[in-house]
């Protein structure tokens, strides 16, 4: 009997790089922000990739700009057959059905002079997906599907609970009937017992209508309910990626490691080390030679060559790591 085959790749990317220039105090000279520095992914059909990482690491800007919101200095988007970053005008336009975002932010993601129903209906009529006269009843439709009452579609946003103005986030993205969508720390604004149940709703959703997610947190807890493959991510570059069951349970790099640490434990016997990290995050304006994670690194072999010689992710055990020392 032959094996299962793996879904086919519905997003390719490729050495994904993504520089701002900065001005320097003086105005008279400009610094160059590398907040993307070269990532590669791909993301299967029905599947969810989850990208981990400290604040300010780069994981929304990836996101942005493999959603065309930022432009890429350099590297290959591609959905598909298409190549997403040769899309332009009409093209790109009519393209952006198919990739959806769902803010971090449930308050802020909504016009607050804008009805519920008005801002679902708003895709709907852009895109023209169904007739203007069933756009009302397509928002009852999708309201139902995310959990809520017809009815919510005559309020506003501040009369909803955060939980509530989430879903309502999620039914607006599903309004234009997406392939992928990217959840941008979607429950990292909710309640414990709310986050629950919004995880719960995009996993029904994933496996009602085959979506692909790039799932974006900073809590492995998370990630570790909804995504089959994860991605590490530390001051624009991926230290560690591989599947997540692997990542979670028998993590090669030492940021990995110490995001693990942190992940709280139901178990008040546990006796898991913390590990506190020392110092702040580099700034991308200039980030340090060699392993970008070596100002922080607590590693026992650390030495010189982690000062002069950047790492490259390779094959370590059943994940790819980007650690000299990684197999130690």
């Amino acid at each position: 009997m032959t094996a299962p085959s793996s879904p086919p790749p519905l997003v390719r990317v490729r050495d994904l790089v993504k520089h701002y220039q900065r001005r320097g105090v003086l105005r008279a000279s400009t610094e160059r922000v590398r907040a993307v520095d070269g990532v590669s992914f791909t993301i299967p059909t029905g599947e969810t990739l989850g990208l981990v990482g400290e604040s300010g690491c780069g994981k929304t800007t990836v996101a942005r700009t493999v959603l065309r919101l930022e432009e890429a200095t350099s590297g290959s988007v591609r959905f598909g057959e298409v190549d997403v970053l040769a899309l332009q005008g009409n093209d790109l336009r009519t393209f952006r059905r198919r990739m959806q975002i769902i803010f971090q932010d449930p308050y802020g993601s909504l016009n607050p002079r804008m009805r519920v129903g008005q801002a679902i209906g708003e895709g709907l009529r852009i895109h023209r997906v169904v007739p203007k006269r069933d756009v009302p009843e397509r928002v009852a439709t999708l309201l139902a599907e995310v959990g809520l009452d017809a009815s919510a579609a005559r309020r506003y946003p501040h009369e909803f609970s955060g939980g509530q103005r989430q879903r309502i986030g999620i039914a607006r993205s599903l309004a234009v009937e997406p392939d992928f969508i990217v959840c941008d720390e979607p429950v990292s604004a909710l309640d414990v017992s709310v986050q629950a149940q919004v995880i719960n709703l995009l996993t029904d959703l994933q496996n009602r209508r085959g979506l692909s997610y790039l799932f974006i947190a900073h809590d492995l807890a998370v990630i570790r309910q909804v995504a089959q493959h994860t991605a590490v991510m530390y001051l624009g570059h991926f230290v560690e990626t591989g599947p997540t069951t692997e990542i979670l349970s028998r993590p090669h790099h030492p940021y990995t490691q110490a995001l693990l640490s942190a992940v709280p434990e139901p178990d008040p016997s546990s006796q898991r080390l913390r590990i506190v990290l020392s110092g702040d995050l580099p700034s991308p304006a200039h980030p340090p030679a060699g392993c970008p994670f070596h100002t922080r690194c607590f590693h026992p072999l650390k030495d010189g060559r982690c000062f002069t010689e950047r790492p490259t992710l390779r094959p370590v055990g059943a994940t790819e790591t980007a650690c000299h020392y990684a197999e130690d």
